[in-house]
């Protein structure tokens, strides 16, 4: 997280041992039967992430007025869909990437099947928490949040902008084709992040709107954030394989604008991201932060 800003790096360490305290308590304990897969649900889901869906789940709730504790499930939901992805990315059907955060990936760390089983438990789990009764949340807004989590999951969110990333591996693809593969891969559960985190605290309309603006923006910057990371970062900083994009002749930011386009990129869509944020006013101050993470991170 930014160093220069220590205000925010407590309230991102805040909700980071929120939602993990959480999580733990959701997950199943790896004593209770199938205990391998159990170990290895854990083994995905605690392995050093920066839990940043989670931070824009809370960031977004304080924006619109909401507490904590209430954001507590969404943000916990959107964290076991991100876990499951990685671990299915991951697969040598997919990515085939040994390492995630600086740690075996889970096939590695066990076998092929037992991390697609994880992938599996893990999304199951989250709709499961998602559906739970929570406090001053309507059953209609749950059902909205359910739909919502379920839309991003699938062909027309993360599943699909896999497809697309796999089908585009060694084709040309335009600024605005890329663009429509990051808005479905990365970009469906940024903005189900602050949708749900807008929902979970009671955002009008007009709130969640401007979230979803700023969240379309910033997942968009996320992604040309790490096209340039895999090309300037080592390794070990990554915690996964450096410049795998670039030897699996992947389609990227860098690739269609050039290092420096590329970062101007970046600069621009944190810009719009930020403007989306003027509607808010003091209640953003978090989000802000996050947004100039997004960009400025070198991980």
């Amino acid at each position: 997280m930014p160093q220069t800003d220590p205000d925010f790096i407590a309230f991102a360490n805040q909700c980071a041992s929120r939602v993990e305290n959480a999580l733990g308590a959701h997950l199943p304990a790896e004593d209770i039967a199938p205990q391998s897969l159990h170990e290895a649900m854990r083994y995905a889901t605690f392995n050093g992430g920066k839990r940043v869906r989670p931070l824009l789940v809370y960031a977004s709730g304080l924006a619109c007025g909401g507490e904590l504790p209430a954001l507590d499930a969404s943000a916990c939901a959107v964290e076991l869909i991100h876990s499951y992805s990685l671990v299915h990315d991951d697969l040598p059907a997919m990515d085939n990437d040994d390492l995630r955060r600086g740690k075996p990936t889970c096939h590695k760390a066990y076998d092929e099947a037992t991390a697609v089983l994880v992938g599996d438990a893990l999304q199951s789990l989250a709709f499961e928490i998602l559906a739970r009764p929570v406090a001053n949340i309507s059953p209609g807004t749950q059902l909205q949040m359910i739909q919502i989590l379920a839309n991003t999951s699938g062909s027309r969110g993360m599943a699909g902008g896999q497809a697309m990333d796999i089908n585009g591996v060694g084709q040309e693809m335009s600024l605005p084709e890329l663009e429509i593969m990051h808005i479905h891969k990365t970009g469906a559960l940024i903005r189900a992040s602050v949708q749900l985190g807008a929902l979970s605290a009671g955002g009008s309309p007009g709130q969640v709107a401007k979230l979803e603006h700023f969240a379309k923006a910033i997942g968009l910057a996320f992604q040309v954030q790490d096209d340039i990371l895999d090309i300037t970062t080592d390794t070990r900083t990554l915690g996964k394989t450096q410049g795998k994009d670039a030897a699996d002749n992947k389609p990227t930011y860098p690739a269609l604008l050039g290092l420096d386009g590329a970062r101007q990129k970046a600069q621009e869509l944190l810009e719009e991201a930020l403007d989306a944020l003027a509607y808010f006013g003091a209640s953003a101050h978090h989000l802000r932060r996050l947004a100039d993470y997004v960009v400025g991170r070198t991980y």
